[in-house]
């Protein structure tokens, strides 16, 4: 990754008794996503509010391109792309007026208007339906018309709050897709969700929040080391099962291995680059291997053993 574009340092919020934010502090990287993830309640839209400048934190500093960033801070806010769960379009204009007129709130003329907003209708595939009217769009156009909004003004930083909430699964796909190619734009994506597989398919690192504190943070795989989960390889053979299961538990990479009927099951910590290596071995005691089943721990097992919540309590 780049250079750090946000930087959190020790985030706290108190509303009266009530603590909602709590120390937090994470950095995203130029062309990274980062996702924010958490149950209700655990502190995300607090937190989300600091970072874009719209509530003032009782301590701590947000930083854009070591910036800090406040309420009162016009110039570094122009560097955030906010795109709030709550859509921020006008239903009687079309969609292209729509971004005529934020390009103009953005401080954008001419020529540089048309161009920007012939690239952002392009990014979520909006460009066919430009010239109609929002109120005639389904909730996944209007999501993906808000996530253009948000891209007018080459942000360095795009804050994306749950945007596939209640939307179609054409739409929902759609967004994942414009989302994915982001990064490979140099921005830094700070993205929420309540759907546990767009973190997993979109994000490069993950921090947990719950009760106003980050409770793990890190990649997929760093997030599920910490609870020692690994990978599962299932295999169905033909030939000698005990033969098999003796090879491939004597293999470095191999954790234990056990065997039933025609199966071996095997625990390694990366199936990915044990598995090659795996099946050499049995095929190589004469065995024929007649299927092959993969399983990897998910970031699911790990939100559950951190906040004991499902994501979307």
């Amino acid at each position: 990754m780049g250079e750090a574009i946000l930087v959190c340092r020790d985030l706290r919020k108190s509303y009266g008794d009530l603590v909602a934010v709590d120390g937090v502090g994470f950095t995203i990287a130029e062309g990274e996503t980062y996702g924010l993830l958490g149950p209700n309640g655990a502190g995300k839209t607090t937190t989300i509010s600091m970072i874009v400048g719209i509530l003032a934190g009782d301590a701590g500093e947000v930083l854009i391109d070591g910036e800090p960033v406040t309420p009162s801070r016009t110039r570094v806010k122009s560097r955030i792309g906010y795109v709030p769960q709550e859509l921020a379009l006008y239903p009687d204009l079309s969609g292209r007026e729509n971004l005529r007129f934020f390009a103009r709130l953005y401080g954008m003329t001419g020529a540089q208007v048309r161009q920007r907003s012939d690239h952002v209708l392009a990014i979520v595939g909006l460009t066919d339906r430009a010239g109609d009217l929002v109120k005639t769009y389904s909730g996944g156009m209007k999501r993906r018309l808000n996530i253009a909004v948000g891209l007018l003004h080459r942000p360095r930083l795009l804050v994306l709050d749950e945007p596939t909430a209640g939307v179609d699964p054409q739409s929902r796909n759609a967004i994942l897709a414009s989302v994915a190619e982001l990064a490979g734009t140099g921005i830094a994506v700070l993205y929420t969700t309540h759907y546990m597989e767009e973190a997993e398919r979109l994000c490069d690192r993950v921090g947990i929040i719950d009760l106003g504190q980050i409770r793990a943070e890190g990649s997929q795989r760093e997030l599920i080391s910490l609870i020692g989960e690994r990978d599962r390889i299932g295999l169905t053979l033909d030939g000698d099962v005990s033969a098999a299961r003796a090879a491939v538990a004597a293999l470095p990479a191999v954790r234990a291995a056990d065997s039933a009927d025609s199966r071996v099951e095997v625990l390694v910590d990366d199936a990915r680059t044990a598995l090659p290596v795996i099946l050499d071995t049995v095929t190589g005691t004469g065995a024929a291997v007649r299927s092959v089943a993969v399983t990897e721990p998910n970031l699911e097992a790990v939100f559950l053993h951190l906040t004991g919540k499902a994501l979307r309590d």
